[in-house]
């Protein structure tokens, strides 16, 4: 069957978040005085993006809900206890310096134009709908997607099929006839092609290279490159130039 829609995800994939958060918290660590307690401002960052992966996989597990992690990731971060108005207050803080870095991959708006006419397209994010529906008005695509599904509302998350299959159910459309396209080889990629899509990863950097894409997922430096898979997509593990 042709592919008639695609399903993105948002952050890594439409939005630069690591850049984002990186000079965001920069920023911040600055304007709080915490660089003081690092080797390097580097250190600073790692040590930020270790606790928010661990607090975010918490949050996907369905073990806090999605105000709490945020929460968390401020107290360990800072090593200390706080109520919920303090933590909030310094992750508030955080979130202005954090905006202003925010903007779209230079290659996202070129795809979308060039799929304007031919497909419909929709998001499906780990994120919270507060979140990510904001973030999508600020990078002046909002407009561009049909429906935004976010797991904090859906009650799945990305790898699970039934997050997949709330797009396609959201689309009217059967996963043979929809694409995803996020960064993450397994939660995207192998997520996405297990539930029955069309998966395509999108490995901007390179910095996963030197790994094998899992099985499923056709593999893509660019975003540049989603017309013409889509035009000559492969299924069922047919050689595929964009693997």
């Amino acid at each position: 069957m042709d592919i008639r829609a695609v399903v993105w995800d948002v952050d890594d994939t439409l939005f630069d978040y690591t850049s984002a958060d990186r000079e965001g918290m920069r920023a911040h660590l600055a304007a709080e005085g915490l660089l003081a307690g690092y080797g390097s401002v580097e250190e600073g960052l790692a040590r930020w993006r270790e606790i928010t992966d661990q607090q975010w996989a918490r949050f996907a597990a369905g073990e806090v809900d999605f105000e709490t992690q945020r929460r968390d990731r401020t107290r360990v971060f800072l090593g200390r206890e706080l109520t919920d108005a303090e933590a909030d207050d310094w992750f508030d803080r955080y979130l202005v310096h954090y905006e202003s870095a925010w903007s779209l991959f230079p290659d996202v708006l070129p795809v979308l134009d060039a799929l304007a006419a031919s497909h419909r397209h929709a998001v499906l994010s780990n994120s919270s709908l507060h979140v990510q529906d904001r973030k999508l008005r600020v990078l002046g695509v909002h407009d561009r997607f049909e429906a935004i599904l976010c797991a904090a509302e859906l009650g799945v998350s990305k790898p699970e099929p039934g997050a997949f299959l709330a797009a396609c159910e959201a689309l009217a459309l059967p996963p043979e006839q929809v694409a995803y396209v996020g960064d993450h080889p397994e939660i995207d990629g192998r997520g996405a092609a297990e539930a029955g899509l069309l998966s395509v990863w999108i490995d901007r950097a390179g910095a996963s290279a030197a790994l094998d894409p899992p099985s499923g997922p056709r593999r893509i430096a660019s975003l540049a490159e989603l017309p013409a898979l889509l035009r000559g997509h492969t299924r069922f593990g047919a050689s595929s130039s964009f693997r």
